[in-house]
């Protein structure tokens, strides 16, 4: 397959995702949470849209233009070693792999192996020649180079395991909204995807705020209120009662919505129904913590995207084709491949 075949292919693929029937959907959200139960219908098209969104033709073709269109040796069996904590998160990866002319081998998280599967026989059937690029696999052998996403723990473990060859391996981000004090209310809302879209599972969902030094969180916690529906979920719901058993056991100060816990915290990573945060004086002081904090971060959001470098409020679950996990070239770290 040429490059502009391969590409065309992806781009149909996106076509195919757009226009699913409700009871296609259905289907696919039925097989999905039956396996995992956090893969709600909600969620899952929120995940179907995702990918649709990398998909989109003119932002597909604009991006890939920008590396060299054939590997520079013979193609590569990349083994990549997917994430599942949410719907398809994996689908990025496979893209790059196969756009850039390489075989993938993938192993996929026992939480998400059945989306992943689904969108992969939609592109063969699409493009019958990937049936020979693309494999799933049990054990990672024999590959050329790999990617691997997983905790710190996990990631310490693959650069020893994959030593040998070339790789990228990913860590533990998160992501983090930064409030000026200012914002109207009506505005606020919009952080409510950030926070709560994939019931916070993602790197990308909000799970610590910086806020100016004395501020007033009414407003913005008033405007989270139409995402007190995460309450239905059962998962969610005993999250929830037990963070906040653990707050009044141990007399940590916070606030509730009721489907919410605030607390102030260091910690950047927070549970799920657990929102942090921290304090700063000034921007000079703002601008300090974030870059303490920069290593750990996936991506920082703002109301309208005030802050520079940030994602505007209410598109953290939105990103770009262009837009890598942990800020690392994967389509270079492909292309160089030799």
């Amino acid at each position: 397959m040429t490059h502009s075949e391969r590409l065309a292919a992806f781009v149909r693929l996106g076509h195919r995702l757009l226009a699913l029937s409700d009871d296609e959907l259905l289907n696919l959200v039925a097989r999905a949470r039956n396996h995992n139960p956090w893969f709600d219908e909600r969620n899952v098209r929120a995940g179907v849209a995702g990918v649709a969104h990398l998909l989109d033709e003119n932002a597909l073709t604009g991006w890939a233009g920008r590396y060299p269109l054939e590997p520079a040796v013979a193609p590569r069996n990349v083994g990549v070693v997917m994430a599942g904590n949410i719907p398809m998160v994996g689908f990025h990866d496979l893209l790059c792999v196969l756009l850039s002319g390489h075989t993938l081998l993938a192993k996929l998280s026992a939480d998400d192996n059945i989306l992943l599967r689904w969108v992969a026989n939609e592109l063969v059937s699409i493009e019958p020649r990937f049936q020979e690029r693309l494999q799933f696999v049990e054990l990672l052998r024999n590959a050329d180079a790999y990617i691997a996403t997983g905790s710190d723990n996990t990631a310490r473990y693959f650069e020893y395991y994959f030593s040998k060859k070339p790789h990228l391996i990913r860590r533990n981000r998160s992501s983090l909204g930064v409030l000026a004090g200012l914002e109207p209310r009506e505005e606020l809302a919009a952080f409510g995807a950030d926070i709560f879209q994939y019931y916070g599972l993602g790197c990308r969902n909000v799970s610590k705020l910086l806020v100016p030094a004395g501020y007033d969180f009414t407003p913005l916690l008033d405007s989270l209120q139409p995402w007190e529906f995460v309450l239905d979920h059962h998962r969610y719901n005993n999250n929830y009662d037990y963070q906040k058993s653990l707050l009044l056991v141990n007399r940590v100060p916070h606030l509730d919505t009721g489907f919410l816990l605030l607390t102030e915290s260091m910690q950047l990573v927070s549970p799920i129904s657990v929102l942090h945060y921290s304090q700063y004086a000034d921007n000079d002081d703002l601008q300090q913590q974030l870059a303490e904090i920069a290593p750990q971060t996936q991506c920082v959001v703002s109301v309208g995207g005030w802050y520079a470098g940030s994602v505007p409020a209410g598109r953290a679950q939105q990103p770009g084709v262009h837009e890598y996990a942990d800020g690392v070239d994967t389509m270079a770290f492909l292309t160089a491949l030799a």
